[in-house]
């Protein structure tokens, strides 16, 4: 890093952590609190998340959340909860089960993850969740937004974290135009976010900043002309003539393609497992995964489904059952059964 570079973020930094000492800058941080609080009061969604203080539920929907859509996430929420009410039961369930209820939502290895972090509650914390980031960091699959966003929506804690859209709407707000690529770092945006905060209010200020990026503040077409914050916004008026220069690849999100590979294909075996569990219980053999898995299937590719499930098995997505011979070399024998289930 250079001293230039090293000198201007420890300016910034500093600046963010006493962003209140002087009168303008209090009365910039008063106008942004209340206009922003304005706006989330008259145009928050009733999510279900946002009914509870309820940490396992608050895990269940951040979770959820990670990588899918609001919409989409709502009817799994509230059908995953009817299956699974407690972390207890979520925790006690055969990860077979919890797969299973997951179909729809893609990214599996989040339900997995996801009961792997309860039963390590249950059966190391008595239950109990812990209350503060730093803890529950240490959770399997837990990361600093999610650790953030149990304390903060849980137990109603003053704390700072960013996901897509908090970071947006802070970004814009106060460093400037955040395309086509961000100028604050990820440092100077959290240091941000904690100072601008208002004491005691962290749960509605954090639900407001996610609901400003999502429906007001967007990615690619942000509302600038009736948004309340226009005035107070360091990325007005520009953000909308660099947003129409960007090249189209670049203003539009297009998912990567992954047909036909190895992540295409993990998707289509947990999913032919899910269709088959009750119908083979013990587990189905390679060559009629293989089958349901492509269309092109033969002995040949057998090896390559091996492997496949091989690595399914170590996420822990699926449970390969096999007779070991004396001298295992870690490819498939054609004469030894080898059979797959869901967990």
């Amino acid at each position: 890093m250079t001293t230039t570079r090293a000198k201007r973020e420890n300016s910034v930094f500093a600046t963010c952590l006493s962003s209140l000492d002087s009168d303008s800058q209090r009365d910039l941080a008063n106008r942004v609190q209340t206009g922003l609080l304005a706006w989330f009061a008259t145009n928050r969604r009733d999510l279900p998340w946002r009914r509870t203080r309820d940490p396992y539920r608050i895990l269940v929907a951040e979770v959820m959340l990670q990588q899918t859509q609001v919409d989409r996430v709502v009817p799994y929420y509230d059908s995953f909860l009817d299956y699974f009410p407690t972390i207890s039961s979520l925790a006690s369930a055969p990860t077979g089960e919890v797969i299973k209820l997951w179909a729809g939502l893609g990214y599996n290895r989040r339900a997995v993850n996801l009961q792997r972090t309860a039963r390590f509650i249950i059966d190391e914390l008595d239950g109990v969740f812990p209350r503060d980031a730093a803890s529950l960091r240490r959770l399997p699959g837990i990361g600093p937004y999610t650790a953030g966003a149990i304390v903060c929506f849980a137990f109603e804690q003053d704390v700072a974290f960013l996901d897509t859209n908090m970071r947006r709407t802070l970004h814009r707000l106060f460093f400037g135009v955040d395309v086509p690529v961000l100028t604050a770092t990820e440092r100077e945006l959290v240091a941000m976010a904690a100072s601008i905060m208002p004491v005691g209010s962290g749960w509605e200020w954090n639900q407001a900043l996610i609901e400003f990026g999502a429906l007001q503040c967007t990615a690619r077409r942000p509302a600038c002309v009736i948004c309340p914050l226009q005035a107070e916004c360091k990325a007005f008026p520009e953000i909308q003539g660099v947003i129409a220069l960007l090249p189209i690849s670049s203003r539009r999100k297009v998912e990567t393609p992954f047909g036909g590979s190895n992540r295409y294909y993990r998707g289509r075996v947990v999913d032919a497992l899910r269709e088959m569990d009750s119908e083979h219980p013990t587990g189905i053999d390679l060559a009629s995964l293989g089958t349901r898995v492509r269309d092109d299937f033969g002995d040949e590719d057998i090896p390559w489904l091996y492997q496949l499930v091989q690595g399914l098995a170590r996420d822990g997505l699926a449970a390969v059952a096999e007779e070991k011979p004396a001298y295992d070399a870690g490819v498939p024998d054609s004469g030894r059964p080898i059979r797959v289930k869901l967990p």
